[in-house]
């Protein structure tokens, strides 16, 4: 068994998550239990050994878990209004479009070792997240590109060490390494905007490693109130060399910072609800947060310190979560999140390649143990309905209205996105 656990960590080394159901490009939840609760449940004694509160892992017991998902994002843009066609603008193709690249198989796994009564030792491997899209057109004009947009994967391996410091109360923490590839395609016609046009588009998927930190606290404050809290520090990663004149900071795409703290309570022996609130950071990364300003491209191109990013803001997620185990052998999940949005109407035009506009997710889960030797099969099903975004094309002005010296939007463009996910997960 643990030749057959070795060779399966190794093979999720070699895979790499490109999408997950997002609050903005971070899962929604990690393990099949903990998508089952919408990613809820970081003060719950029983949760997902996949990235969930690191001081939780000591009351899991040794325990084995390897998990696949089938995740399909659904993603569009709709441009609305004729180009204007003068000259300095930048007007795009009227019409629907949609990305392409439907269907991500996402595979996890880890394992949790006991070292005595008050301390275990685990590693994880997982998808943090992602971006993807693979329009068949060429949105942007690039004449050496017939499709447009960006594939983003992340890759986590985290490695925990949790320490019960009292008989209800634990902490955590993990060490947490990082590798992420990009590709970006469609983006020529950016070149004259850029610091560095060669580093811009059509260069393959280039990699990046780093290295972040995550800790965490785990405490029954009565018989059945539990609280629960983590942070996570920005994951400090290498650049994207072959995309320098894209990303702001010469190529620069750390991962946010984050935060979450929960409480969990149980009604009764076989009634559990929990309610977790989460903020991601993402202006901590500049690539992720600059926004898009035409007009300061002159001193401020593509790839610069200042250079336009997605413009994404930081959001708050409020996540609710049950938990029903009143069925021998079953135990029976279903939760709720809502998130802002990290997308400004201000911003959808660069976010057509990123459109991580998604706000609501719907779950419900399952776990069914296999008699009395510690197997169980675990479910989840996530539902992310439609969500959207409009705004103005920044780079298109109505021709009579600019021959008056009134600089008025001419298009609109509108972002939209729902993603269903499957996630079934065996631990042992």
């Amino acid at each position: 068994m643990k030749k057959i656990y070795v060779m399966t960590l190794f093979i999720g080394l070699m895979l790499t998550n490109k999408v997950s159901a997002t609050d903005g490009y971070f899962g929604v939840g990690y393990g099949a239990q903990n998508k089952g609760l919408a990613g809820a449940g970081i003060a719950w004694y029983k949760n997902s050994l996949m990235n969930g509160n690191p001081a939780g892992h000591v009351f899991l017991g040794k325990q084995y878990q390897i998990g696949v998902g089938l995740f399909n994002p659904n993603r569009q843009y709709t441009i609305t209004g004729t180009p204007s066609g003068m000259d300095g603008t930048f007007g795009l193709m009227p019409g629907t479009v949609e990305s392409d690249s439907k269907l991500f198989l996402m595979p996890s796994m880890g394992a949790n070792w006991m070292i005595n009564e008050q301390s275990s030792f685990s590693a994880t491997v997982f998808g943090n997240g992602g971006m993807n899209t693979d329009y068949p057109t060429n949105t942007f004009h690039d004449p050496n590109s017939s499709t447009t947009g960006v594939d983003l994967a992340q890759l986590f391996l985290g490695l925990t060490y949790s320490r019960k410091i009292a008989d209800n109360h634990s902490i955590g923490i993990t060490g947490v390494l990082a590798y992420q590839y990009f590709e970006a395609n469609g983006l020529g016609a950016f070149s004259q905007m850029s610091s560095n046009a060669n580093a811009l588009t059509g260069n393959d998927h280039d990699g990046a490693f780093g290295y972040g930190v995550k800790i965490g606290y785990l405490g029954k404050i009565t018989e059945k109130l539990s609280l629960g809290a983590s942070y996570q520090t920005k994951t400090m990663m290498s650049e994207f060399d072959d995309y320098a004149g894209l990303f702001a900071e010469q190529g620069d795409f750390d991962i946010p910072s984050n935060w979450t703290i929960g409480l969990a309570y149980e009604l009764n022996d076989d009634w559990a609800v929990m309610a977790d609130y989460k903020m991601i950071n993402y202006t901590d990364v500049a690539s992720v947060s600059n926004p898009m300003d035409p007009a300061a491209f002159a001193e401020a191109p593509l790839g610069s310190d200042n250079g336009a990013g997605f413009g994404w803001e930081d959001i708050s997620v409020i996540k609710l979560g049950t938990e029903f185990s009143g069925i021998d052998n079953w135990i029976f999940r279903a939760g709720y999140s809502n998130t802002q949005q990290p997308v400004p109407s201000s911003e959808v035009m660069f976010n057509i390649l990123a459109p991580g506009v998604v706000e609501n997710h719907i779950t419900l889960g399952c776990s069914k143990f296999l008699g009395e030797s510690g197997k169980a099969l675990h479910i989840a099903l996530v539902y992310a309905p439609t969500s959207t975004v409009k705004g103005y094309n920044p780079m298109d002005f109505d021709a009579t209205q600019a021959m008056e010296g009134n600089m008025v939007p001419n298009q609109t463009i509108e972002l939209e996105m729902n993603q269903f996910e499957l996630e079934i997960a065996f631990s042992f």
